[in-house]
């Protein structure tokens, strides 16, 4: 079972969820050093990342991102905190305020 399961809807259509899958991959790997390795497929893509410590997968849908992380031992401890940047990052993508921001 993941340690972090995120579900996040949009309106997007899955050219434009490609755009953003790519710009998380792009912000993951420079802010958090994580490898990131993107698949296309005809319904959904997968955007898998990893780093020790952490490894997980994007599911990207035509109307749906949904992240699911594995975290190591050092790692689970910040679970909720990892949680809270994966989806401030989503707000920010997806052009919606932020929930601790209101």
């Amino acid at each position: 079972m993941p340690d972090i399961h995120i579900q996040r809807p949009h309106r997007l259509g899955l050219p434009e969820a490609r755009k953003i899958a790519g710009l998380w991959a792009q912000k993951a790997q420079a802010k958090f050093d994580m490898e990131c390795a993107y698949e296309e497929g005809a319904a959904q893509d997968t955007l898998r990342f990893q780093r020790p410590g952490i490894e997980g997968t994007l599911q990207v849908h035509a109307d749906r991102f949904e992240l699911q992380a594995e975290l190591g031992f050092l790692f689970s401890a910040f679970k909720d905190r990892i949680a809270e940047e994966i989806d401030s990052q989503f707000d920010k993508l997806l052009g919606r305020p932020s929930p601790s921001a209101a």
